[in-house]
């Protein structure tokens, strides 16, 4: 894996990364079926995992709502609900770093689970986008504070994406082999999430259950 992790001047923390032996339709499929991978995501730091919203229940992966305990480098637990959004959801500003045609974006709405509401604000946002390349797919991840907006916090989160990203290499294409006996899609989701445009035009081209995992990207 190569990457490098910038900041830009509103302390928006981004890393961009290339992954060897990856393909755009297995990232789609990571995020549909987060369950199925979440411990491999980051063996070290991720605790648990859990669905507050599931995408059964929210009707499709927008909305759904899950639960991520994890500790990160600095030491701190966090138990963190995050909510997948819809573009429209996101402040505009935010969606101008869209420039890959793959694109899912997150929300942090709570560190301790407490009284936790489906439609509670964000407090960050966490952007992860990708398309093919040659040797496999490239990409950018960016967090993006809303609470705290400090380029400390920036870093820390940074260390830990970057391990995480650095493990699809290693575990997400067997992984997505292994699933390719299951074909009912209750029990392995596919959700395509390339997307048309960018920055602030970018929207959702395909994102409902379905497609044909098989196919070569």
């Amino acid at each position: 894996m190569k990457s490098n992790v910038w900041q830009d001047r509103n302390n928006w923390t981004h890393i961009d990364w290339e992954l060897d032996g990856v393909t755009a339709k297995m990232l789609d499929w990571f995020w549909s079926n987060m369950e199925k991978g979440d411990s491999l995501w980051h063996p070290d730091q991720h605790m648990d995992f859990g669905w507050f919203v599931s995408p059964e229940e929210a009707g499709g992966p927008i909305g759904s709502i899950h639960i991520a305990p994890q500790k990160w480098s600095d030491g701190k637990m966090l138990k963190i609900y995050i909510r997948m959004e819809d573009f429209e959801r996101v402040p505009a500003a935010m969606r101008e770093v869209i420039k890959y045609d793959h694109c899912v974006i997150v929300a942090g709405i709570s560190l301790t689970g407490i009284k936790v509401q489906r439609d509670d604000p964000a407090f960050g946002y966490r952007i992860h986008q990708w398309q093919k390349s040659d040797a496999g797919v490239i990409g950018m991840s960016s967090g993006i504070e809303v609470a705290r907006n400090e380029a400390d916090n920036g870093l820390i989160w940074a260390k830990h994406a970057t391990e995480e990203v650095s493990n699809w290499e290693i575990f997400l294409p067997r992984l997505y082999e292994l699933y390719k006996v299951i074909k009912n899609p209750r029990i392995s989701r596919y959700y395509s999430f390339k997307v048309e445009g960018k920055g602030e035009a970018a929207r959702y081209t395909d994102l409902k259950v379905g497609g044909d995992r098989t196919k070569s990207e």
